[in-house]
């Protein structure tokens, strides 16, 4: 049966320019809607982190006047599912050959370990290199910039893709003490970055890469990598 690895951050906090600490985790949807499509599709799917570290849930994510009305179900899927993979795979001793992708969900953790992760850079460069498809949503983009050769070239510079908006920053209250902003910071990578409406779905394939916006883009991110691989 196909594998596929979703790679988790292992931060459960955001330091803030005024050096307070911000709770974060993954975001229910962004990794149960996913994990629910692709294991429904027939897939194999495995979860790996920083150190095989089990992030905490964003409790964000867990609120239905932030998250909507169908967070309580994918609080549960996420935690059923992390539960009963058990102990998360170490990023560094991961083989990217045993899998066919690689998906990227969000939560402010990305900005803070995966973006700089060089066990995630490898397995990334070594994924695209062999045309692997790459999926990630909402901040999950962030762990794209890990992919650096060593003469500093980023792997994904010119690449057509989506994040979390600055916009949607804002809105969210997270804007002000960020240390960056990562659809900024994705533009002056040279990532053409584009998005859409504020919290609604919407996507981008470029070639092996696709990317969601937002939460809302996890189930449309998705299908399209499910129609892809089939």
């Amino acid at each position: 049966m196909s594998k596929i690895l979703i790679v988790m951050s292992a931060a459960s906090t955001w330091e803030r320019t005024d050096g307070s600490l911000y709770p974060t985790g993954y975001w229910a949807e962004e990794l149960a809607v996913p994990h629910e499509k692709l294991v429904a599709a027939g897939y194999t799917v495995d979860f790996a982190s920083p150190g095989g570290v089990l992030q905490p849930l964003d409790a964000h994510s867990a609120d239905p006047e932030i998250a909507g009305p169908d967070c309580a179900h994918h609080v549960a899927h996420a935690e059923r599912a992390l539960r009963e993979f058990g102990p998360l795979l170490a990023l560094d001793e991961v083989d990217v050959d045993d899998y066919i992708a690689v998906v990227l969900p969000g939560g402010h953790g990305p900005v803070v370990d995966l973006h700089q992760d060089a066990a995630l850079g490898r397995l990334l460069t070594a994924a695209d290199s062999a045309g692997k498809i790459i999926a990630a949503v909402c901040h999950g983009p962030a762990a794209l910039l890990s992919a650096v050769a060593p003469d500093g070239e980023w792997l994904f510079a010119g690449r057509e893709m989506t994040a979390f908006t600055d916009e949607e920053e804002e809105l969210f209250g997270t804007a002000e003490g960020a240390p960056w902003l990562l659809a900024g910071r994705l533009r002056d990578r040279g990532a053409k970055h584009s998005g859409g409406p504020a919290y609604q779905p919407y996507t981008v394939r470029d070639g092996n890469l696709f990317t969601g916006q937002n939460p809302a883009s996890s189930g449309p991110m998705t299908d399209a990598v499910i129609t892809a691989l089939a």
